[in-house]
């Protein structure tokens, strides 16, 4: 009994004296996001021990349990805790000092702001997240300098982003984009719930540790993981309704019947009609959209782990068109053991839509409003008039437009897609300043359509005047409908093993390196289409189980594009001196496959070089400058994604013998240029960063030179080779300045009211500035679907911008005639008629804007917190497509309607009405600048008690797009079109609207 006395006595004074002994205290230093800090120092000075963070910002330390642990990290503020035997959480708050706290993602790892050499725009999470859009990208318009993002409200789509100007005519324009290490194509897929944060790498030094795919920019996305140490549950959910921002006041019935008679000198149509059809308002609808989001996350000593699951929905204002995406993400880190961390990325992606004609809205904007949407027996309305003068299911037809509602009714199809991303990061700390990390990444996507095409009903729609039978007759070997069925997938993925070394030596030398080897596949894309006729109507019966189809398949095609591959060699060496001199080296070497031997490996370096002056001690003790910091930097960047060599061939050709057939041969029609590679662009920029006082005011300066001297164009070949096809070669020089200012400032008057008011600009001049000694091959475009053409690139286009529009210039009207006059290449007026279409064309400006700027000003007071976003554009010019191809029996806009020539006004603003196709030219082309509230955001965070279930609980509204400014004068100045500068950008033909919503939300936490 003693002995068990005396034992249990023993063991409750254990705990005492084992916490009078010095013992492995061990704990992890972290910011206030939850975020591991490596190099942070620990240190007791009771037990005389120090210790470091390694890079998760864990730390080991012999202490006892109660000792004073001292913890500092350059940027944060150091604390002083006691030890304790359970494992310890210290939080370090970061410094006043913002230039300090920040860090950036460069690629391969991150770099603290103040350390970091390059141009790069970053962006929180927060800040994408606050405008309510489908694709972050769109989000982030005019919140960074030197980043031109052209968007669509159409449902689905891709905004076009363009980093310091375009540096390539035929070749890739898109930046690649890095979402947690892996390289992807698009972001269509990705929550901006999820995101982090945004980091654009704008200069060649921070570009170059990505080759041959950085010349177009660098985007990195970050996507959020767990952190705490409690399960957190975060949901938001908001509602929001669409309408078109601007619309085009068409003429009226009456107006237009006025305006067509004079334009026909006759009385063909009534002044007094009984139908007035607004067709814009007949093809849309009020918009809406919903989205819900919910996310799980926290951690654990050893985990930390991320769940989210969204959905959107919308209804689009285009009659018919829906839209939904759904996503699911999970993002896991384990530590494995003190020196191993795996780290598991995972994402699905699901989408379908049901895609309308966007030709719907240049039939809108054409049709006759004189004709009815249906007629009185329910037939749809067709553009004909009757001898009354209204319009008539029989009758002479008065234009060749469609009925934009049958149009939109007969269009039936359906597309689904599926994109599954994920990964795997192995990181190893091999000793405690250098660390091993190995990651694969890899994309899967699979998608599927079909198109129902009514073929023989769209015909009776067309004709109401006909019956089932008079088709029958009429086309006997015909369709009666045609059914499209489509399917496309890919894989890709990437493996990148490298080593990041970090030391500090004698206190005033930082340095680190990171050196390693990539291999990137992008896999063969496999698409299938098969066309069909005379399917059964209903869907149902389009694949049963055993029916041979063959006889009524009128197309098959089974594509197959080539895998390519990519293998890289990287480093990049980063030291910092005495805290205050920054240099900065990178290099890639890439091989690629795309290329003929010898001619697929390319190297890329870059370097950087950077002043912290406020540093200095003339400047240390200033009350005024916090921060001031030169860098310049120079580097080459590479794009792969270019026109290739395709060997062509043409068969079937006759040799003849004395009038008689000798063979049929093959000849060889196209040139291969054997050197034919990636482009190169050379860069170099310089800037500062500046902060003054006390933080509040903060802003950045950057000045940059971007030259592309092997810009591939296609060339035409040498009479005397007998080849007839145009091949691609390195011939073109392209060349990108400007300069870019962000400044911002940022104040708190008192504990209930701060503020901010930011903006940014930048100016880019774009040109072709030479060519070798070739004749290109003419590239044509920007069409109208009426024979005309608004752009042109050959051997003319030096000294010009890209996608410039090459048109007639317009030079009035005749006041004896009110026929449109234009200039010849001679300086006289003349009409389209004896226009040359080869010698009095002009080059008349782009549709690339020189300028683009963006504000911001927002305030938070008390629990309200509100912001205004603003983007604007200048310089570009844009093409009103929509009203240059009127030429007979298409409505006018209002303003044409209303002052127009006639004998009786000859100082009439529009021309007289005309009945040929007019000729393009800068009657119809107009300034693209504008300006535009892109979001204001009103949010009120309820007050709760202090232990309430729910943590915090935000409502707000959002009005997105509310106001605009433009000199143009149809729907929208932003014109992407087909992202192609040779294209249709900056044409406003077939284009959806820029759209104007207003959300009312919330966000829950707990």
């Amino acid at each position: 009994m003693k002995n068990f006395i005396f034992s249990l006595f023993v063991l409750l004074l254990l705990p005492a004296y084992m916490s009078g002994q010095v013992q492995a205290i061990k704990g992890k230093v972290v910011d206030s996001s939850g975020m591991g800090i490596p190099g942070a120092v620990i240190a007791s000075s009771d037990a005389r021990a120090t210790a470091d963070a390694d890079f998760d910002g864990n730390f080991t330390i012999n202490a006892k349990p109660g000792d004073i642990l001292k913890v500092s990290m350059l940027g944060f503020d150091p604390v002083s805790v006691p030890a304790t035997t359970a494992p310890m959480t210290i939080t370090l708050k970061e410094a006043a000092d913002t230039a300090l706290k920040e860090v950036v993602v460069i690629g391969y790892g991150t770099r603290k702001k103040i350390d970091n050499t390059t141009a790069i725009s970053s962006l929180k999470g927060e800040e994408v997240a606050k405008t309510k859009v489908l694709n972050a990208s769109q989000a982030i318009q005019g919140k960074a300098a030197g980043v031109q993002v052209t968007s669509s409200d159409l449902p689905g789509s891709t905004p076009s982003v363009v980093i310091r100007g375009l540096g390539t005519a035929l070749g890739g324009r898109t930046p690649l984009y890095i979402v947690d290490g892996m390289a992807t194509e698009n972001i269509n897929n990705i929550n901006t719930n999820d995101i982090t944060s945004y980091d654009i790498l704008k200069d060649a030094s921070a570009l170059a540790i990505y080759g041959t795919r950085a010349a177009n920019g660098v985007i990195i996305i970050t996507t959020k993981k767990g952190k705490g140490d409690k399960v957190s549950v975060e949901i938001e959910s908001f509602g929001g309704v669409r309408s078109p921002l601007k619309k085009v006041k068409m003429a009226g019935s009456n107006k237009f019947a006025y305006y067509t008679n004079s334009a026909l000198q006759s009385t063909t149509f009534s002044q007094d009609q009984p139908v007035n059809t607004d067709w814009f308002d007949e093809i849309t609808r009020t918009g809406s959209y919903t989205q819900n989001n919910v996310s799980i996350s926290g951690a654990t000593e050893n985990i930390k782990y991320f769940f989210s699951l969204g959905n959107y929905e919308e209804k689009a204002v285009l009659n018919g068109l829906d839209f939904g995406r759904t996503t699911f993400r999970n993002n896991n880190e384990f530590k494995i053991s003190k020196k191993l961390t795996l780290t598991q990325n995972f994402s699905l992606t699901s989408s379908k839509s049901t895609p309308k004609p966007l030709s719907a809205f240049t039939n809108a904007y054409k049709q006759s409003p004189v004709v009815p949407v249906f007629f009185p027996d329910g037939k749809y309305g067709v553009a004909r008039v009757g001898d009354d003068g209204f319009a008539s299911e029989t009758g002479n037809s008065i234009n060749n437009v469609g009925n934009p509602v049958a149009q939109l009714d007969f269009f039936d199809e359906q597309q689904r897609s599926v994109m599954l991303q994920g990964g795997l990061k192995l990181d190893y700390d091999i000793l405690p300043s250098l660390k091993f990390t190995s990651q694969f990444n890899g994309e899967y996507y699979t998608w599927k359509q079909y198109n129902f095409d009514d073929t023989k009903n769209i015909w009776l729609a067309a004709n109401p005047n006909k019956v089932s039978s008079d088709y029958e007759k009429e086309f006997p070997t015909a369709n009666i409908n045609l059914l499209t069925k489509g399917r496309e997938q890919y894989y890709n993925w990437s493996l990148s093993n490298y080593l990041t070394y970090n030391k500090v030596f004698n206190e005033i030398h930082d340095i680190e390196v990171t050196a390693g080897v990539e291999t990137y596949v992008k896999g063969a894309r496999e698409k299938l289409t098969i066309k069909r006729k005379n399917v059964n109507e209903d869907s149902n019966y389009w694949s049963l189980k055993d029916v041979e189809y063959a006889t009524n398949v009128t197309s098959y095609k089974d594509e197959v594009f080539n895998e390519t591959k990519l293998a890289s060699y990287l480093g990049r060496f980063q030291y910092k001196l005495m805290d205050r001199y920054l240099v900065t080296g990178t290099v890639r070497r890439d091989g690629s496959s795309n290329f003929a031997k010898g001619y697929r490996w390319g190297t890329f370096p870059a370097f950087g070089a950077g002043w912290i002056i406020s540093k200095e001690a003339f400047l240390a003790d200033s009350k005024v400058v916090n921060l001031l910091k030169l860098r310049g930097s120079w580097g080459k960047l590479g794009n792969q994604n270019v026109p290739l060599n395709s060997q062509g061939y043409t068969s079937g050709l006759n040799a003849y013998l004395g009038g008689s057939i000798l063979y049929e041969g093959t000849t060889i029609s196209s040139q291969i240029d054997p050197s034919l590679s990636w482009e190169i662009t050379e860069e170099t920029s310089a800037g500062f960063d500046i902060e003054l006082l006390d933080n509040r005011l903060k802003g950045t300066f950057d000045v940059y030179d971007k030259n592309t001297n092997n810009v591939i164009l296609n060339t035409k070949p040498y009479m005397s080779s007998g080849i007839t096809t145009a091949s691609p070669a390195h011939v073109g020089e392209v060349s990108n300045k400007g300069y870019e200012i962000s400044l911002r400032w940022d104040d708190k008057i008192n504990d209930d009211f701060s503020y901010w008011i930011g903006g940014n600009f930048s100016q880019n001049k774009n040109e072709l500035t030479g060519l070798k000694n070739v004749v290109l091959s003419p590239v044509i475009g920007g069409g109208l679907g009426n024979g005309q053409d608004t752009k042109l690139l050959d051997n003319t286009t030096v000294g010009q911008p890209l996608g410039s529009f090459y048109i007639y210039q317009y030079a009035g009207f005749d006041t004896a005639t009110g026929k449109m006059l234009y200039y010849n290449a001679a300086g006289d007026k003349v009409t389209q008629d004896a226009l040359s279409a080869t010698a009095d064309k002009k080059y008349v400006g782009s549709s690339l804007p020189k300028t683009n700027y963006g504000v911001s000003v927002g305030f938070n007071y008390k629990n309200f917190d509100f912001s205004v976003d603003g983007y604007g554009t200048g310089g570009a010019k844009v093409y009103n497509g929509k009203k240059a191809q009127r030429f007979y029996g298409e409505n006018i806009e209002n303003s044409i309607a209303t002052d127009f020539w006639t004998p009786n006004n000859i100082t009439a603003s529009n021309p007289a009405p005309f009945n040929q196709v007019p000729v393009a030219s800068t009657y119809y082309l107009e300034s693209g600048d504008f300006f535009r509230i892109n979001n204001i955001t009103l949010g009120y965070k309820l007050p709760l008690q202090e232990n309430s279930f729910i943590n915090a609980c935000r409502i707000y509204v959002n009005a997105i797009n509310p106001f605009i400014t433009q000199k143009f004068s149809g729907f929208s100045p932003e014109l992407n079109g087909d992202g192609n500068p040779y294209g249709t950008q900056g044409v406003e033909l077939d284009a959806y609207p820029t759209l104007r919503s207003f959300v009312v939300g919330a966000n829950l936490k707990f």
